[in-house]
């Protein structure tokens, strides 16, 4: 009979097992990795893992709503900024980017790889609507300022899906310098923001 774990050792355990299950399948896919891999890595036996979650695809879930929490505390940390609209959705857009490129795994595994179906999975659910939440608020804010016309969680989606596509290429190192990606972004955004304004015709 396996001994009884404190919860620190729980903790402790569950923390380097997502550790390890983030790096993997950002690095390899989900296909490409197995819990059998994952406990080698990890150094214990191959049922160690089933203590702490049911099947692979627990895992899953588990490693992507961590890394959407982490994400999505930068950027409400970044949004909590005393400052105005423009300001405040600038704010957010520098810590996504910011995170994109110091986690680049973590980016990956929240928004480049299937994911479990999230109505299995409550935690991720919850930490997905986060996600998403934080990113739709500035477009929430300059709607509501009147400085853009129009749904605010479609505008969300739409600078999100724009954004995601220039932090992807770039990731992928399919942008080369010249223009920059910076310039590449601005210019980009720019024509987003002319096309959503209040008074565009």
């Amino acid at each position: 009979m396996p001994k009884a774990l404190t919860e620190a050792e729980v903790q402790d355990f569950r923390l380097r097992l997502l550790s390890v299950a983030e790096r993997a399948f950002a690095d390899h896919g989900v296909e490409g990795v197995s819990v059998r891999q994952l406990a080698q890595e990890l150094g214990c036996s191959a049922m160690t893992p089933y203590r702490y979650f049911r099947d692979k695809n627990e895992i899953l879930a588990a490693v992507t709503a961590a890394a959407l929490d982490r994400f999505s505390e930068s950027l409400e940390l970044a949004f909590a900024t005393e400052a105005g609209a423009w300001e405040r959705s600038a704010a957010v857009r520098q810590a996504y980017l910011r995170f994109a490129f110091e986690n680049p795994r973590a980016y990956k595994l929240m928004f480049d790889l299937p994911h479990p179906d999230v109505a299995g999975f409550p935690d991720l659910a919850r930490a997905a609507l986060r996600a998403e939440q934080i990113m739709t608020a500035p477009m929430e804010l300059l709607v509501k300022g009147g400085f853009l016309a129009g749904d605010s969680r479609l505008l969300g989606r739409i600078f999100w899906s724009a954004i995601h596509g220039a932090v992807s290429l770039q990731l992928a190192g399919k942008l080369d310098s010249d223009p920059a990606f910076e310039h590449v972004l601005e210019n980009m955004l720019r024509f987003l923001v002319a096309g959503a304004r209040a008074d565009h015709p």
